[in-house]
């Protein structure tokens, strides 16, 4: 059920474009934060999480916003993506990260996104080579994610001379090639294949 919206005739986007707009005049952080979190308390979560969709390339706009919406709505997936994104952007760590996008993957494990952050945020090469190779099994047609278990695969093999991530990697990379009609993608790609079979180890 959509809340009604405390502001009347205006919505929430219009209410944070001009919020934005005065910041990007004055140069204010104390009072984008004051500003945005008042309007983060009153607004309707619907709209706020689409007026903060539309800022999302401010996080120290849509941060706060998505914080606010999850404080208020803890299983709103999109609220949950949108802040674990903007965390991740503004160097919160891997950590933290990762939990809220476990979050949001236990809540719909078909969020595509929730996936990428919680691979993204592992740590380790190896690790993460193998969190990407499940996104990849769950998503069979999900070709970003192919291409960072190709990349991750390469560079694991890369640095610890690893057969297995070496035969991932090129499998990956061939499959990608095939998939796609971009030049500028197959020259890439192309590039990655020469390379990784340089050394004979393909």
């Amino acid at each position: 059920m959509t809340t009604p919206n405390p502001f009347g005739i205006r919505s929430v986007r219009d209410r944070l474009d001009e919020i934005v707009q005065e910041y990007r005049q004055r140069g204010d952080v104390p009072r984008l934060l004051d500003r945005v979190t008042q309007l983060a308390r009153e607004a309707p979560v619907d709209e706020l999480v689409a007026a903060a969709d539309a800022h999302q390339e401010m996080h120290e706009v849509a941060g706060p916003i998505f914080e606010a919406v999850v404080a208020r709505e803890p299983e709103n997936v999109r609220a949950l993506i949108g802040l674990a994104n903007a965390f991740w952007l503004t160097g919160r760590g891997p950590d933290v990260v990762g939990a809220i996008a476990s979050r949001a993957i236990a809540v719909d494990p078909g969020n595509r996104a929730g996936w990428h952050l919680w691979a993204l945020t592992e740590p380790t090469p190896r690790g993460r080579t193998q969190r990407w190779q499940q996104v990849c099994e769950r998503f069979p047609d999900d070709l970003l994610a192919k291409a960072n278990l190709a990349d991750n695969a390469a560079a694991l093999a890369g640095a610890e001379d690893d057969p297995v991530a070496l035969k991932t990697a090129v499998t990956t990379y061939e499959t990608l090639l095939a998939l796609t009609k971009q030049p500028a993608q197959r020259i890439a790609l192309e590039q990655a294949l020469a390379a990784l079979r340089g050394g004979g180890r393909s």
